[in-house]
């Protein structure tokens, strides 16, 4: 169950809100644990077992780690800490990471190794580093351990955020556990933002989404320079929209049941550098890395060497994290290549260089980015990168790669428009010119516009999953 699916916005939901807003206030986090586990089992209920195991495994770890600090058992504590670090990274690594490292070994030690592959746990990437975060938090004093497992378990399985995040760190969301509010203004800026996410999902990225499937199933090696460059077009709008649009939805249901997360995004599109683009792109990410990784690793404190080695690891770390495979680890080291320049080399030069040029050549990097990102392996998107600049295309244009085009344009052109702050610019406008109650029926009347639209279009087209569910 997706929360783009009809079954989603017409039962589960409703049902869910209305359960949650009966119930006594302190019954309010037991009601949602309850509707959480029921969404993730939905989805995956063989897999229960495993968030169950999470769970219980992380609140024990974290009491663990809180009363040795207590009692001033400091090695017991770092002790509580490793082991559990080393069981969840484990369990990821088992399910995420298996076949890709007895394929390697296979391949290094010319090895017959067999193993079946299992399908991926939704979410697990993302509560594991939520339940990671509980875990460091506690440790560095960051936040105070949580006793009442009701709450703990709320903040691992609270289902706006499980399947994609945002990943939520754990001192930020520890007060809310316990105090929190909705009035009508806060339930209906959440309303607005999940409709503006849905149709994000729903209107451009599922359109763009077609024209990139179909692109994407062409040979690689027989495509045109127009075809490759509409493929990798469509799908850096697709996975914009795509991610963004199921952030908007999960901060808008979060802020419904009374919780405030922090945006995810903020118009990456826009940016004039690889640096700044990563602090607009998957701020949640890039937040736990810095927090939990780059930080701890000594940061920029400990001389020039020992910064780029760390700026390195993260970035290997930040590939790895979303695939076990070699493209995913090639495009975490393309980018920290592209930081380490940035950062390195080119800082005195940059701010010399007119603004269009660097957001032209940040987005080329990007672009190229994606495409390392979506090629099902490391050779198939050098492949696709060399048909972008000409390298063994057959043709500059060919029929399919006009055709691909004139069918996506002009999505294209409103996603390119909708990735920058000029259409809520221009929405804020139009909303100014009205006055009292006349600004509010038009936000009303554009948000319905939105989601009758967005309905129609999930009752007429076939089901699609959102695409960080894999990660």
């Amino acid at each position: 169950m997706t929360f783009s699916s009809l079954i989603f916005l017409f039962a589960f939901f409703p049902i869910s809100l209305l359960l949650y807003y009966l119930v006594p206030q302190k019954a309010k986090n037991t009601a949602l644990v309850v509707i959480s586990l029921l969404f993730y089992a939905w989805g995956m209920p063989k897999y229960m077992v495993l968030l169950a195991f999470s769970i219980f495994f992380n609140y024990f770890a974290g009491l663990g780690i809180a009363r040795s600090k207590a009692a001033d058992k400091r090695h017991a504590a770092l002790t509580y800490m490793v082991i559990a670090t080393v069981v969840n990274l484990l369990l990821l690594g088992f399910f995420k990471y298996d076949g890709f490292l007895i394929e390697n070994i296979n391949h290094l030690f010319h090895l017959s190794l067999t193993y079946t592959p299992l399908p991926l746990p939704i979410g697990i990437s993302f509560y594991t580093f939520q339940a990671l975060s509980y875990l460091f938090d506690i440790y560095m004093e960051k936040a105070p351990v949580q006793e009442n497992f009701i709450n703990f378990a709320v903040y691992v399985s609270f289902f706006p955020k499980i399947t994609s995040g945002p990943i939520v760190q754990y001192h930020d969301m520890v007060d809310q556990l316990t105090h929190r509010s909705c009035d009508l203004v806060k339930f209906g800026e959440g309303a607005k933002l999940f409709i503006i996410g849905l149709g994000k999902k729903v209107l451009l990225a599922d359109g763009l989404n077609t024209t990139f499937t179909a692109v994407s199933a062409l040979p690689a090696n027989g495509i045109s320079t127009l075809t490759a460059w509409v493929g990798c077009i469509t799908y850096t709008l697709v996975i914009y929209f795509d991610f963004s649009g199921y952030s908007d939805m999960a901060i808008g249901l979060a802020k419904m049941f009374g919780f405030d997360f922090a945006k995810n995004f903020d118009y990456p599109y826009i940016s004039e550098s690889v640096t700044e683009y990563w602090r607009r792109w998957h701020i949640s990410l890039g937040r736990w890395f810095r927090d939990y990784v780059y930080i701890p690793l000594g940061g920029n404190r400990n001389g020039l060497a020992k910064n780029i080695r760390n700026i390195i690891i993260v970035w290997l770390l930040t590939g790895l994290w979303h695939g076990a495979a070699w493209n995913f680890i090639f495009w975490g080291g393309f980018y920290g290549a592209l930081l380490l320049l940035e950062k390195f080399v080119l800082k005195d030069f940059l701010p010399k260089i007119p603004a269009a040029v660097k957001h032209i050549f940040t987005m080329l990097m990007v672009m190229i980015g994606w495409v390392f990102f979506f090629s099902p392996t490391l050779p198939s998107g050098l492949l696709w990168v060399g048909r972008m600049f000409g390298i063994g295309a057959p043709a500059a244009a060919d029929a399919a790669g006009r055709y691909y085009l004139t069918q996506s344009l002009a999505l294209i052109i409103i996603g390119a428009f909708g990735a920058t702050p000029a259409a809520a610019r221009i929405g804020r406008g139009i909303s100014a010119m009205a006055r009292g109650k006349y600004r509010l029926a038009l936000r009303i009347v554009s948000c319905c516009l939105i989601l009758v639209l967005s309905m129609a279009y999930m009752v007429n087209s076939t089901y699609s999953t959102f695409l960080y569910f894999k990660f």
